[in-house]
């Protein structure tokens, strides 16, 4: 099918892009990358009468380290973050295990991350690993910009807090600090499906005792999760304490949170290859897993760092 009679607006700056997305009437979409849009406008479940193009907006290239903080520039591409070293820190490590598993390589090339959030697809990594860090959508809109929280944004599945007239122009990530392992692992019925799930983890530890724990939650509801009570669960627990071997066991401490992340912070919707009971236990392992990788993680950069300092 092809996609129905639309125009087309190549915006060079972001005022007026904004402008171009005031045409209510027309039901106007933005495309960085398009690899979303452009599939649901050939099948005509979107038919949008104008399409805004903002890659010739250049104030919305690139990223960089603003204080504690990661942003990301709406064009950014995926492949930006497939080197671990592309940004500092245990931050880069988790950002290049997610995007590994986005599609394929022609995809990540034009994909960006501020499109997987505008789209706001449960079984999207990178708004996963916004809600478990506390990212921040950066818009702009006819009355100025405005932030607003992840756990904010996402409303439901492709439902945000953005406004109709409003662009994303960055999201912003914390960085993460030294003593913060992390671990991203997925679940895919074949290489191209959606996850059926997958999860994010950061572990960070301080004097032995586990101070921090994020655990965001891919495909597991109608939006992005973060697995809070499995975090509570955690929190505050004596990493020496806990087995950190080859696997996770039923009876091993990660295992009984991965266990409570499925039945109390995931609410996950049947599919055709994975009902819900199977998508608790898909979840309940890959929380377990992700920690144990996480905490082998966090003692390698420890290791490194007192080896750094002899």
């Amino acid at each position: 099918m092809k996609p129905a009679t639309f125009d087309y607006a190549v915006p060079r700056t972001v005022a007026e892009a904004v402008e171009a997305l005031g045409d209510t009437e027309r039901r106007a979409q933005v495309i960085a990358g398009g690899q979303s849009l452009i599939l649901e406008m050939h099948l005509e479940r979107i038919r949008p009468q104008l399409v805004v193009d903002i890659n010739r907006i250049p104030e919305l290239d690139g990223m960089r380290v603003e204080g504690d903080e990661l942003r990301v520039g709406a064009l950014v591409r995926h492949a930006a973050f497939e080197s671990p070293d592309a940004v500092p820190g245990p931050l880069g490590t988790l950002l290049a295990q997610a995007v590994v598993n986005i599609a394929h390589p022609p995809i990540r090339s034009r994909g960006t991350m501020a499109g997987s959030y505008g789209w706001a697809h449960p079984a999207s990594e990178w708004c996963a690993i916004g809600i478990a860090l506390d990212a921040t959508v950066e818009l702009a809109g006819p009355d100025g910009a405005r932030s607003v929280a992840a756990r904010d944004y996402f409303l439901g599945p492709f439902r945000t807090a953005r406004r109709p007239q409003e662009l994303i122009t960055a999201v912003r990530l914390p960085l993460l600090g030294a003593n913060t392992g992390v671990s991203f692992i997925e679940h895919r019925r074949t290489h191209f499906c959606f996850a059926q799930a997958a999860v994010g983890t950061a572990l960070t530890v301080d004097d032995g005792v586990i101070s921090d724990v994020r655990i965001g939650l891919v495909n597991s509801a109608d939006r992005p999760v973060r697995a809070r009570a499995a975090e509570d669960a955690l929190r505050g627990s004596a990493l020496g304490a806990l087995p950190v071997g080859p696997r996770v066991h039923d009876d091993h401490p990660f295992a009984r949170v991965g266990r409570i992340a499925a039945e109390r912070d995931a609410a996950p919707l049947p599919e055709p290859f994975a009902d819900v009971a199977y998508k608790r236990q898909i979840i309940a392992v890959l929380v377990a897993r992700t920690l144990l990788e996480a905490a082998k993680d966090q003692r390698t950069r420890l290791t490194a760092r007192q080896e750094d300092h002899r």
